[in-house]
């Protein structure tokens, strides 16, 4: 069957063709055929009150249009014998190519390559409009219906664009007929549109015969190519070959035995061992062209893989395969090697650019796989779509992944209906939905409480309007009854799936996807699972979605735990952790699949941002160089509200009871907080116990091992006692690196101003040493360590002995005080001399204890065997006495003073934190 067209209005010459009539007489084995083939004719005659066509006569005579496709072989003196028979089979491969793929006149050249490489015994190509084309026909109908002359002008783009190519792709004989077809397709085009802009209105029959011409200019061209290398080629006009019924949901539904006739007719007339097909085309019964719809080029590849029963469909397209979730979302997300069909259906529904979800439907029947590859990167293996098997095999070792995939939709409404007179009430559900069709309204997601009390269901947000209308309408009087409570509408919601098919004999999968949410502080609206356990799909609110989503990838394994961090404070400790997080940051992606990102370093009046993540190789050039104005509000905002990063910690590396203030307000706001500063967990008790409970009642992390013992584990081994069952009787200890180094030097003949003088030279002491030995300092451990034993004590509470003589507690400057220090050497000189006569040593230390629920900081005597006695350098010692560790205490001792150490305890306590949000052990 052969389409051409012929159209002219009436004030013009008229251009029609003939009616062709072919007669053939063929003799063989005493049989006579005639075939007759009736061409595919228009004739646009507004004058005429005569029309003979069977399309749309109702539609044509509206505008003076008549047209008709049809093909019609009769068969005298017995059946008809074809000459070349169509084979069916592993012999053919079929290639779909996007319009991407052919967007020009080298990427044509490159398609023509693939397919001449291809080593397939015969090869079927369909493929799609030159980018762009497609909305370029749809524009021009647009405006042709709007009455906008400018569409004359659109036309002669298109037709340049194609012009241009073909000039740059073919010549001779080749290219003298492509231009021929091409003016006469276009010539006919303005027609048709000049009727289309008199009247005003096109039809649905018009719109899909002018929106298909792309793919009939892309399939000669490509064809052509191909013929100018040397292999035979044929083109096929799929409008010829494949038969769809519409339905009413916009959508097509193909006729395989019908297409299956006409394609043993086509292929006797036009046999090739390569053959260019157009895609997004085909005919209805009635032979009036139409089109697949939107993305129909997938579906037509997968149609004529089904007719053909090829071995495998290729879908080309400018990505390397099926990612695990949107990499433009997800930065991480890597390429899946497999798929099952119910996999691929399944994450296409719920959004993802894999396929149409109609186009897998076609290869099911057949076990035809289908893969996914990319042009433009030849060598990647791709993804490939086909049948599951039980052991499911990625890079050579079994898929230990149950979730594949994730998808979301955005832009989406939840709509619920509730009220006791639903429950038990049959047919509620169906009137409610029977109500939303009604409106056209396509529904994405139900979900509906056992008891049956109430149903929601999410919509496009364009379309929630509409569905609230009718319903309100539809139930207003059981709502004034009072048996519908109401029916209420969420705006700004987005869909978020995990699918994946071992999901369905994976015990956790659910509860680890929902743990993943909650702990990235993600709140759902509505949930729902198919018995099929191919996918979790669950509402959230669409600002959180890509939070969401990047929280469930990284914690299936599928991408690194990320977490975008923000130090405060790049002191000592800060700048030391730096360091720290630049010499780690490697090993930690390599080997534990955790990416920590410092987004932001902020001081007292300069900050760093980075919406990527610091180089932490140059971060004090950075900021020096590149910093602004220091604002906390700011800092905390950049940092937490990251787009792409679904967790955030913040850091805070200072002494600073501003900064701390700020704990409550951070860990609300589903920010994680990590610190040595010991203002917040020993301020005033009200605050202590609000931030605790916060913690406590929300997956949110507030880690604090540093306030304590430096890089020592005390708040660690305190938790663990307590969480086992264990009492704790009293916790006493050196809490401080500087008084131990103090005490541990104070010995002999040494004068104690002379050891504090010594201490300050070697870096121990705080610049103004009085700091120190004030011992507030200590008390604060102290009270820590009382707190989160379970006694509600105020730092008031502790009674502190303070090694700072009180005539020097008010001196101007640390010289001076370091000047009249020696001054008061007596008194301790008296009483290590009276220790020391008794075998025992003088200590700085900090006590709680917990029966008497009282605490105190103090120096006291301890004889030689005490591990106190023992200690040397600046170590600090803890010493636990419990129900379990009465006759001996529990001791854990080490270094508890400098940077180095304390910055490795908040190190810890940042993976720590990465390992409670999914990061492998």
């Amino acid at each position: 069957m052969a389409f051409s067209s012929s159209i002219s209005p009436c004030y013009s010459s008229q251009f029609s063709s003939n009616l062709l009539t072919q007669e053939t007489y063929l003799k063989g084995k005493g049989k006579k055929i005639a075939t007759f083939n009736r061409t595919h004719q228009f004739s646009i005659l507004h004058c005429s009150p005569f029309l003979n066509s069977k399309w749309e006569r109702g539609e044509l005579l509206k505008f003076g249009i008549s047209a008709a496709v049809t093909s019609e072989e009769y068969l005298m003196d017995g059946a008809i014998e074809n000459t070349h028979q169509l084979p069916k089979g592993d012999s053919w491969s079929v290639h779909k190519f996007g319009g991407t793929c052919v967007g020009n006149s080298e990427r044509i050249r490159n398609v023509a390559d693939v397919i001449i490489q291809d080593q397939s015994e015969r090869k079927l190509v369909v493929v799609s409009a030159m980018s762009k084309v497609t909305d370029m026909m749809y524009d021009l109908i647009y405006k042709a219906q709007s009455r906008d002359e400018s569409y004359l002008t659109a036309m002669d783009a298109v037709l340049e664009k194609h012009k241009l190519t073909a000039i740059d792709l073919l010549d001779g004989d080749e290219l003298a007929s492509f231009l021929s077809h091409i003016h006469h397709d276009i010539n006919n085009l303005k027609a048709m549109l000049r009727a289309i802009y008199i009247a005003g209105h096109a039809t649905e029959s018009f719109t899909d015969f002018v929106a298909g011409h792309g793919e009939l200019w892309s399939a000669q061209l490509l064809a052509s190519v191909v013929r100018t290398t040397g292999v035979e080629c044929k083109w096929m006009d799929t409008r010829e070959v494949l038969v769809v019924n519409p339905t009413s949901s916009n959508q097509v539904d193909p006729d395989y035995l019908k297409s299956g006739e006409r394609l043993e007719k086509w292929y006797s007339k036009n046999p090739s061992m390569t053959i260019i097909a157009t895609g997004f085309i085909a005919s209805t019964p009635q032979d009036i062209p139409t089109t697949l719809k939107r993305d129909g080029s997938d579906f037509s590849a997968a149609i004529m893989a089904a007719l053909f029963k090829a071995c495998q469909v290729t879908i080309w397209t400018d990505v390397d395969g099926v990612y695990s979730a949107d990499p433009r979302k997800v930065s991480e997300a890597v390429i899946l090697k497999t798929l099952s069909y119910q996999e691929a259906w399944e994450m296409s529904y719920f959004g993802a650019h894999v396929l149409h979800p109609r186009t897998i439907v076609p290869v099911m029947q057949y076990d035809i796989p289908i893969i996914i590859k990319n042009i433009f990167n030849l060598a990647a293996p791709g993804t490939m779509i086909c049948r599951s098997t039980d052991n499911e095999y990625e890079d050579g070792q079994r898929s230990v992944f149950p979730v594949k995939g994730f998808a979301t939709i955005d832009k989406l409404a939840l709509v619920n209906v509730e009220g006791t007179g639903m429950a038990g009430v049959p047919g509620t559900a169906s009137d409610i939905f029977g109500a939303v069709k009604s409106v056209g309204a396509n529904v994405i997601m139900i979900s509906q409480a056992s008891s049956e009390h109430s149903v929601c269901f999410a919509v496009p947000e364009k379309e929630v309007k509409a569905v609230a209308d009718i319903l309100e309408s539809r139930f207003g009087q059981a709502l004034s009854a009072g048996r519908l409570s109401q029916i209420s509408i969420i705006p700004g919601c987005s869909i978020l799936a995990a699918v994946g098919q071992r999901m369905a004999i994976t015990p956790g999968v659910s509860a680890t996807f929902f743990s993943a949410l909650a702990k990235a502080n993600i709140n759902i609206r509505a949930i729902a699972q198919g018995c099929s356990e191919y996918n979790v799909t669950v509402v959230v609110k669409q600002e959180d979605c890509v939070r969401a989503l990047r929280a469930v990838h990284s914690r299936f394994y599928l991408s690194r735990t990320t977490i975008a961090v923000g130090i405060i404070g790049p002191g000592l400790i800060g700048g030391t952790l730096l360091d720290q997080l630049k010499d780690q940051t490697a090993l930690l992606k390599e080997k534990f699949n955790i990416d920590l990102r410092v987004m932001g370093i902020t001081g007292m009046n300069s900050m760093l941002l980075s919406s990527s993540g610091i180089d932490l190789s140059k971060w004090k050039e950075l900021l020096s160089q590149k910093g602004e104005k220091a604002d906390l509000n700011k800092f905390v905002q950049h940092v937490s509200e990251n787009y792409f990063i679904p967790n955030s910690v913040l850091v805070d590396c200072t002494a600073n009871s501003h900064i701390a203030s700020h704990y409550y307000d951070w860990l609300h706001r589903g920010i994680h907080v990590v610190t040595p500063n010991k203002k917040a967990n020993s301020g005033p008790l009200d605050q202590y116990l609000k931030v605790r409970a916060l913690q406590r009642q929300s997956y949110t992390h507030y880690f604090y091992e540093a306030t304590v013992g430096a890089g020592l584990p005390i708040i660690s081994t305190l938790r663990g006692l307590l969480e086992t069952g264990d009492k704790i009787l009293r916790i006493e200890g050196i809490f401080s690196g500087t008084l131990s180094y103090i005490f541990n030097n104070f010995t002999g003949t040494k004068a104690f101003s002379q050891v504090v003088k010594e201490a300050k030279v070697a870096g121990y002491t705080e610049p103004d040493p009085r700091d120190d030995l004030s011992g507030t300092d200590v008390a604060r451990k102290v009270i820590i360590l009382a707190r989160e034993s379970g006694l509600d004590l105020e730092l008031s509470d502790i009674p502190v002995q303070s090694l700072v003589p009180e005539p020097l507690r008010v001196t101007a400057s640390a010289e001076d005080f370091l000047l009249d220090l020696p001054k008061f050497d007596q008194e301790l000189s008296k009483q290590r001399q009276e220790a020391e006569d008794e075998g025992e040593v003088l200590r700085y230390v900090g006590v709680v204890d917990v029966v008497n629920g009282k605490g105190a900081v103090e120096l006291r005597r301890y004889n030689m065997e005490h591990p106190f006695a023992q200690l040397s350098g600046s170590d600090n010692i803890i010493a636990f006495t419990t129900e379990r560790y009465c006759k001996q205490p529990l001791i854990v001792r080490g270094p508890g003073a400098g940077a180095e150490v304390t910055a490795g305890g908040i190190f810890s306590d940042i993976l720590r934190l990465a390992s409670y949000l999914g990061a492998p052990s």
